[in-house]
């Protein structure tokens, strides 16, 4: 997008029932300042409108959710669209007199920043169906991920209360292991495992093909051997033990659906293949690069630049010969920052040469996350080239791990 062939700037403060819409010419002059209707008929008319002066490109602040209709209506009459970031319209939204904020003051603050900042615009990428429908499916795991969150820690409060050692048996992850959900759906508490006893409980385990339910039996039953008083409100905690797990159970299911649709949904895409191929990368984080990218690599100039994009890349902070500094940056699209991370920490684990990298920056003093980050600036480089030139990770190709 030319901003020396735009004649109109045309922006919106996106809203559920209706849109607040400022559109400025060259000289700043507001051409249209009133709301309207979250309707396709109404936004198609304004653009109409306002094509009239010359080319006329839509400019929102939301580019997802209520913002999505008048960027397809925008799209199909042909009109550039872009986005304004939260961060650059806050920072925006203090120019101008006035701490008022109001509908109007923002499609005004839109439009201004537009006409007169273009380049703190954004692409929202393309009206792309599989990535739109990635999207949905992302937005629900997400919310899934917390709700299992949520019920994971749910018995981390009572159990300590009244039966600590048993707590203490279920440490860290095991709680949410496969086997120690079945027992816990199946058996219930250590009241209920009690009744069976041990060999029965082994037995019925065994009979499922639960995996590691012989060590987790019998540490479970040895917590169990450790306390013989009964705290008030143990049967209480007990009795909702059962249908945590069954619904831990069922969150895990419904979300390794959706990594299913989500795999069906690339599969016919050499991007995620790419992705996949390098070590860390599964199904679920590889579909979060696409989706943070907008499925188009080449809006990023170089491994820096995409970086920058992540928000891993240093923020140097520099005036004259008195402030010189080097901090992680704060912002950043958290989705590919995540993705990064979360990869990077995996591979951390799995992979012999990430697992090396990563020492070597523990040995030189710095922290988890710091080695992390510094792992996932390494891991950024191998990315850009693989989804530039669509190369399966080979990691023979030694111009591609350039140290961090």
């Amino acid at each position: 997008m030319q901003a020396s062939d735009i004649t109109v700037w045309l922006g919106l403060d996106v809203g559920k029932e209706s849109h607040h819409a400022c559109a400025l010419d060259r000289e700043g002059t507001r051409l249209y300042d009133r709301p309207v209707k979250q309707d396709e008929a109404q936004i198609r008319a304004l653009i109409s409108r306002l094509r009239e002066h010359g080319r006329v490109p839509l400019v929102v602040d939301q580019p997802n959710t209520i913002g999505s209709p008048p960027l397809a209506v925008a799209r199909d009459m042909g009109v550039a669209v872009a986005y304004l970031p939260g961060g650059a319209m806050r920072k925006a939204a203090q120019l101008p007199p006035g701490d008022a904020k109001t509908d109007k003051r923002d499609a005004y603050v839109i439009a201004c920043t537009a006409l007169r900042m273009p380049d703190t615009l954004r692409d929202p990428g393309p009206d792309d169906a599989t990535l739109a429908s990635l999207k949905v499916l992302s937005g629900f795991d997400d919310d899934l991920a917390r709700e299992l969150t949520r019920h994971i820690n749910q018995p981390r409060s009572p159990l300590p209360q009244v039966r600590p050692a048993f707590e203490r048996a279920l440490k860290g992850d095991r709680i949410a292991s496969e086997t120690a959900l079945a027992l816990l759906e199946h058996h219930g508490g250590p009241s209920g495992m009690r009744r069976s006893g041990p060999a029965l409980v082994t037995q019925w385990a065994t009979d499922k093909g639960l995996r590691g339910a012989g060590s987790l039996v019998a540490d479970l039953f040895d917590a169990i051997g450790r306390q013989s008083v009964t705290v008030t409100g143990t049967q209480a905690v007990e009795a909702i033990i059962p249908s945590i797990a069954r619904r831990i159970r069922q969150i895990k299911e419904e979300r390794r659906d959706i990594g299913a649709r989500v795999e069906r949904l690339l599969e016919d895409r050499p991007l995620l293949a790419v992705l996949t191929s390098m070590p860390g990368i599964a199904a679920r984080t590889g579909s979060q690069i696409p989706l943070a990218i907008a499925g188009d690599i080449t809006r990023f100039k170089d491994a820096a630049h995409l970086a920058a994009h992540a928000g891993i890349a240093p923020v140097t902070k520099r005036s004259g010969t008195s402030i010189h500094s080097e901090h992680p940056a704060r912002g950043g699209d958290k989705r590919l920052k995540n993705a990064l991370w979360q990869s990077s920490f995996a591979a951390s684990r799995r992979d012999p040469a990430s697992r090396a990298h990563y020492q070597r920056k523990r040995a030189e003093g710095k922290r988890h996350n710091a080695a992390i980050i510094c792992l996932a600036r390494r891991r950024r480089d191998v990315i850009h080239a693989i989804l530039k030139t669509g190369t399966l990770y080979q990691p023979q190709y030694k111009t591609l791990g350039t140290a961090a």
